[in-house]
């Protein structure tokens, strides 16, 4: 054990050191805001601007990130959406919240 030890120290003590900074950016990074998401669905006249547009407040990227992500998650392909349709919306709530904002989306 003790040859190990001589031989490996520097490599065992940097994968220690390593583990643990990997621990502590990982709780710093970790973010206190969850993203949540939201099933919305798609009145007449309704574009994904306007949609970015009215819940801006409700989520943390700019309209053409959230646009982006709105397309890739729901697969939709150019920039027409249909009423009627559902679709998926990411919002940065808290489950409490979330369920108010869910029932109004039927309104």
């Amino acid at each position: 054990m003790e040859k190990i030890w001589e031989k490996y120290s520097y490599a065992i003590l940097l994968m220690i050191l390593c583990c643990g900074l990997a621990f502590i950016l990982s709780l710093r990074f970790n973010s206190d805001v969850e993203e949540k998401f939201l099933s919305i669905t798609v009145s007449e006249g309704d574009s994904l601007w306007e949609i970015a547009n009215q819940y801006s407040d409700q989520h943390s990227y700019s309209n053409n990130e959230f646009i982006s992500w709105v397309k890739q998650h729901n697969e939709i392909v150019g920039d027409n959406i249909y009423p009627g349709e559902e679709i998926i919306i990411p919002v940065n709530y808290e489950v409490g919240s979330l369920t108010e904002y869910a029932s109004a989306a039927g309104e």
